[in-house]
């Protein structure tokens, strides 16, 4: 399930089906096992016909995380518009993990993309992480080193981004054990019960 939704029930366009198309052989399969002719067999159209809309592999892959970070880092963007309480971290939370288990492309493709590389590797984790390492946040105007220790931050972003993360690429792995689909809404709140159980331990280690 690709991160491009038609809208008003709207036909998408061609450039879209490439894209979506694009998005998920990138995340099946990573960007050096991915061929063009692999994303016009999907679409359906001869492979001459991409470059009209895109001009190499290379553009092809960029569009793709673009659209991506697109979605993804929104909600980022809107907790850093206005006063971070901690009601608003837990709610972009769970935001986060529901915009991972509905759309688990951009985890696998990060995936292949640690262990194969791929073109714009750094400035993905650069749009997408860097952010989140930053250290000293305003949580309700107070400047706050989750772990008191500077240091430790960018080592906790790392472990939430894993635990969020890994966990729409392992979790097929443990259907059987878990005894449900993974993807299915009760294993979300199970999940998000667990992060948020977490950070709640977290914040009460701090004293807050």
């Amino acid at each position: 399930m690709n991160s491009q939704a038609v809208k008003n029930n709207d036909t998408p366009s061609t450039s879209e089906r490439i894209l979506d198309a694009a998005e998920d052989l990138f995340a099946e399969k990573g960007y050096s096992a991915t061929s063009l002719g692999d994303v016009a067999d999907r679409v359906g159209i001869r492979s001459p016909s991409l470059y009209n809309h895109f001009r190499n592999k290379e553009a092809l892959y960029e569009a793709v995380l673009a659209r991506l970070l697109a979605d993804f880092t929104a909600p980022q963007r809107a907790l850093e518009s206005g006063p971070v309480t901690y009601e608003r971290v837990f709610e972009w939370l769970e935001i986060i993990v529901r915009q991972h288990h509905a759309n688990p492309n951009l985890a696998r493709l990060l995936q292949h993309a640690a262990l194969s590389g791929g073109p714009h590797t750094n400035e993905l984790i650069e749009r997408l992480f860097r952010p989140m390492f930053q250290t000293g946040a305003k949580i309700e105007g107070e400047e706050v080193e989750v772990f008191g220790d500077a240091g430790l931050q960018p080592w906790a972003v790392m472990a939430f981004n894993n635990l969020v993360m890994s966990y729409v690429t392992m979790a097929p792995m443990y259907r059987d054990l878990l005894g449900q689909d993974p993807f299915s809404e009760e294993a979300l709140e199970n999940q998000l019960n667990l992060i948020k159980s977490l950070l709640r331990a977290v914040f009460a280690y701090r004293g807050d």
